[in-house]
Formats: C-alpha cells, structure tokens, sequence
C-alpha cells in the first residue's frame, strides 16, 4: 500500500494515500448536492452531465494524449466498460432523486457499501472478511440516522417504525439500482483494469468522453432545446467547474487510484461516508441543522471509515 510519511517532532506517522484520496473524493462528493441543485436551475438534467462531462475530457484530454505517446495509456479500451457503467449511474441516480425525497435517496444509494463486499465475494470466489461487512453494517446504521427527517425530536422507536414502513416507489428502485451499478462499477474496474497499463487520470478520461458521449446522443434523442448546453450565467460556470475539477476529475481519479491500490470493499465504504461530508457541509456552509440522532448517525460513519483507513 503507498504511504506518505509525514515526520513531526515527537514520531513519524504514515497516511496511507489511496484511503486519504478516497475520503476526500468523499468529501468533494457530499459539497456536490448543493452546488449541482443551484446549477441545475440554468439548464435541463441531461445538458448539465453533458455540459459538466464535456468539460472534463477537454481538461483531461493533453493528459491522456501526453501518456498515450509515452505508453501509458495502451489499455485504454478496457476503461470503456466502466464508462458505461457510469453514465447508467448517473441517469439512474437522477431518475430516483426526481421521483423521491432526498434522504431517502441518500440513504438507498449508501446500501452500495453493503453490496460491494458481496458483488467482491462473487467475483473472487470467496467470502468478505467479518471486519469489512461489519464496518459497512455500522456506516450504514449510520446513514440511516442521519438521513432520519423525523419531526421533532426522533426516538429510536420511531427510527424503528420509519425503517419497517419504508415505503418504495420507482424512484426508490431506480435509487437501489444506482446503489448496485455503484458497487459493480468499482468491482469491475478492479478486475478490468488489473494489470494492464493505465493510468488512474487516463481512465478517468476515457470515462468521462463515454458518459459525454452518450448523455448527448440522449440529450439530442429526447428532443432537447440546444439552448440548455449553452447557458450565459456566470454563477453555473463557476459551479460546473468546481464540480468538474474537484467532484468529477480528481473524485474519479481518486476511486480509480483507490481501486488499483485497495479492494472495492474498502472504496465503497470510504466513499460511503460521503454523506457525512455532506451533513457537515450543509451544517456549516448552509446553514442548516442537525439533531441529536443525526449527529450519531454521522459519528458512526465516522467511525467506520476511520476503522476501516486504519485497518491493515
């Protein structure tokens, strides 16, 4: 596993790279909710992936053809699955957000940490460590509680009653698919990219070219006004960059780089704690609150991914 070593005065401690990049793509993903809500009052759903996809093959394509002339990026044709994968998320997850409410949401797509160990079993052939489900099991009761929008005050006994009579409509099973391609989508590139020669920015790129291309053939297939992939706001250009830059090509970059140095169990649940991230973004950024379960549900997670970073 690649470490850094930081030395201070007293000892030297060693963080382990691809955990620290997973937990700040984490931290990038949960900002994006806010921020993609605001951009997407200028332009349509289908022109913003367009748009905010577009954006990053163009800041990724001198990278990928600096390393293609250098021989970094031959296997390129194995990402090419992976980018399809992605974009089915992505119109997954933005089918499910419109036709149900977003802790809902939040708490569904987070079930991808439970299901990765299991999606990982089967392709190995063999059973996920205790330590592992047991980490995604506790950032999962964590979810829960924090996505919990009881009136007043919640109590465990009505925390219990809302899990039971969990209503599911089609945006809730769109919701759940999203959370099992996500789960596919880091076992898959473990397993596709294993060995080969690419780096983790090259395969970045080429996911975002395949979910730029097809979100436009959807986008010209349902009749969309041109108009929508040009907007003239400058507050949606500085929000498609910062998601661009810093929640698509460095979060991509980061679970790529995670993938190849860790198992898709621990990807999964680092970026599971997304949104603890974004509770906390929410909390200090917007202004908004938090109750008493809300912030154990957090703590959980917390807990879970910081168990988890320092496991061997």
């Amino acid at each position: 596993m690649l470490t850094s070593n930081i030395k201070l005065p007293f000892r030297q401690i060693q963080l382990p790279l691809p955990e620290i990049a997973l937990l700040l793509a984490a931290f990038f993903w949960g900002t994006s909710y806010g921020i993609t809500k605001e951009a997407l009052l200028y332009t349509g759903v289908i022109a913003f992936i367009v748009i905010r996809f577009g954006l990053t093959s163009i800041l990724l394509t001198p990278i990928f053809i600096k390393e293609q002339r250098m021989g970094l990026a031959k296997d390129w044709k194995f990402a090419i699955p992976t980018g399809g994968i992605l974009l089915c998320i992505f119109l997954a997850e933005i089918y499910g957000i419109f036709h149900t409410t977003a802790s809902k949401a939040a708490f569904l797509i987070s079930l991808c940490v439970l299901i990765t160990p299991f999606v990982e079993a089967i392709t190995d052939r063999k059973l996920p460590s205790t330590a592992i489900v047991l980490f995604a099991l506790l950032s999962l009761f964590g979810v829960f509680l924090l996505t919990t929008q009881s009136s007043g005050q919640p109590t465990l006994n009505t925390l219990s009653l809302e899990f039971l009579f969990l209503d599911l409509n089609k945006g809730d099973y769109s919701i759940l698919l999203a959370a099992l391609l996500r789960a596919c989508m880091v076992v898959t590139t473990k397993s596709l990219l294993k060995g080969k020669t690419l780096s983790a920015l090259s395969t970045t790129s080429i996911q975002a070219n395949v979910v730029t291309l097809g979100a436009l053939f959807i986008f010209i297939a349902t009749d969309n006004p041109i108009e929508q992939l040009f907007p003239t706001n400058l507050s949606f250009w500085v929000a498609t960059f910062y998601l661009a830059i810093f929640c698509t090509i460095f979060a991509l970059f980061a679970q790529n780089f995670g993938v190849k140095h860790t198992t898709p169990s621990r990807v999964s649940l680092l970026t599971g704690s997304e949104p603890t991230f974004g509770a906390i973004f929410a909390y200090y950024w917007l202004g908004e609150s938090l109750n008493t379960i809300q912030m154990i549900g957090g703590a959980c997670i917390l807990l879970a991914t910081i168990m988890a970073t320092l496991r061997k």
